[in-house]
């Protein structure tokens, strides 16, 4: 049952009062001065609403005494609710003393419907606060409790679709299966690959990262399992490969799904069998090596399309772990601008709400290149909306008539370090429409 205090002088205002409010089952406690009602407030913590009086000595009208106690009480209890009550009721003052944080204003005698309304209206804010409290402070504890217990490589996030996905990653680690991570380009697969690998039985032995989709399909095989002398063009000497170099660790996969047919022929034998050959060799070497994988792809299409083996995908996908878009996570979004801001620069509230709106197109890699920009652009030391230079919400028909110009274009190929991929997921582009608009405006591919 919620609590009122009613702090006033007129014992008999807070009869009335608590008359009134017990017939709406609400349980109510009075205290006579400004002292005594502070005390009762210090004392307390179950007291949901406060209805104060703003004189208290019999000869002053002016309502000092009642600012007084309501900015010790703002100052004490942020949160806490007050009405003000008065027979001396001054609109110049109820309009300030509203403007910084009264809930409502009301005059001597009161309408009853009008004040148990209000009253009705603020309890209900007050649990709805109080419910989104505990949750902020169970999360808060569970994110505490994942940090103590596990090695989060300083993952920052706050959204619980990320929070759920860390739990099985950090779950998950601890076994010796593989785990295919899946989601869009830019959300952070490697980094979820690195903390399954900080918690696991192998976290003392070599992590080793191989983009699949970074290498010619001919030079691949070399790359994972290594070449003797001469087993290819400009093959000098004999080379390891990744596996050999994961062996006692981990070795991270991504774009798995480029893998070409050899590659994967290869990939099954050694996830079978711990055993493989160097590319023009004739000698088995075996590995113990923990496999984590991972794509933006979808697998199934690929099996489909008879370009990915289905033995394989379900070799590699005994735990999946699926990454969603930055969009589908918005809590995450502040934490990790603030994270990607350097060292004493602050974010305004417009810039708040442009990051809120924007759809990230390019995930958490597009929001870091964002922030490092805008803080390059930002005079002092708060970063705005305009500093951002994210496009306002248009309709869709606006939208998709609009196209990357030139600077933007060529700004987005030196972020992303010339990487025509990733610079088009940047964009909103496909690479193929990237590819018509260099093309087009004669920027050279390379």
């Amino acid at each position: 049952m919620p609590t009122v205090l009613i702090i006033d002088d007129n014992p008999a205002v807070a009869t009335a009062l608590e008359t009134l409010l017990s017939l709406h089952d609400i349980d109510t406690c009075s205290a006579t001065s400004p002292g005594e009602g502070l005390e009762m407030l210090a004392s307390a913590n179950d007291i949901d609403l406060v209805v104060q009086d703003m004189n208290f000595d019999a000869d002053t009208t002016s309502g000092e005494e009642g600012m007084a106690l309501f900015a010790r009480i703002r100052d004490r209890h942020p949160d806490l609710p007050v009405i003000l009550l008065t027979a001396w009721t001054h609109l110049e003052t109820a309009v300030d003393l509203v403007k910084a944080g009264a809930a409502d204003y009301l005059g001597k005698p009161w309408d009853d419907r009008k004040l148990m309304a209000t009253v009705n209206n603020l309890l209900e804010l007050s649990e709805a606060r109080r419910e989104l409290a505990r949750h902020h402070g169970d999360a808060r504890r569970r994110r505490d409790a994942l940090a103590k217990e596990f090695d989060l490589r300083g993952l920052v996030y706050a959204d619980p679709a990320s929070e759920r996905v860390l739990s099985l990653a950090c779950q998950v680690a601890r076994s010796d299966l593989p785990v295919l991570i899946t989601g869009p380009n830019g959300t952070g697969k490697e980094k979820f690959a690195e903390i399954v690998h900080a918690n696991s039985a192998v976290r003392d032995g070599p992590f080793v990262a191989l983009n699949c989709g970074a290498l010619p399909g001919e030079l691949i095989e070399a790359e994972l399992f290594g070449a003797e002398a001469g087993a290819y063009t400009g093959a000098n000497r004999a080379r390891e490969g990744k596996f050999e170099a994961a062996d006692g660790g981990t070795l991270f996969l991504d774009e798995i799904g480029t893998l070409p047919p050899a590659g994967q022929v290869k990939l099954l034998r050694v996830l079978e069998t711990g055993r493989f050959e160097r590319l023009g060799g004739n000698r088995e070497r075996s590995v113990k090596v923990r496999i984590i994988s991972a794509t933006n792809a979808d697998l199934g299409a690929l099996i489909a399309d008879g370009r990915f083996r289905e033995d394989l995908y379900y070799r590699l996908n005994t735990i999946e772990l699926k990454l969603a878009p930055l969009a589908e996570r918005p809590a995450d979004i502040l934490p990790l601008a603030r994270h990607f801001l350097p060292r004493g620069k602050t974010l305004d509230p417009a810039a708040e709400r442009a990051l809120l709106r924007h759809a990230w197109p390019g995930n958490v890699r597009e929001l870091r290149n964002s922030l490092q920009r805008a803080a390059l652009l930002a005079r002092g030391d708060t970063v705005g909306a305009l500093d951002l230079g994210l496009p306002a919400a248009p309709s869709a028909a606006i939208a998709a008539c609009e196209e990357p110009g030139r600077n933007e274009i060529e700004a987005a190929l030196e972020r992303n370090g010339g990487v025509l991929s990733q610079a088009a997921t940047e964009l909103g582009l496909s690479r193929q429409a990237l590819y018509r608009r260099l093309d087009r405006l004669g920027i050279k591919r390379d």
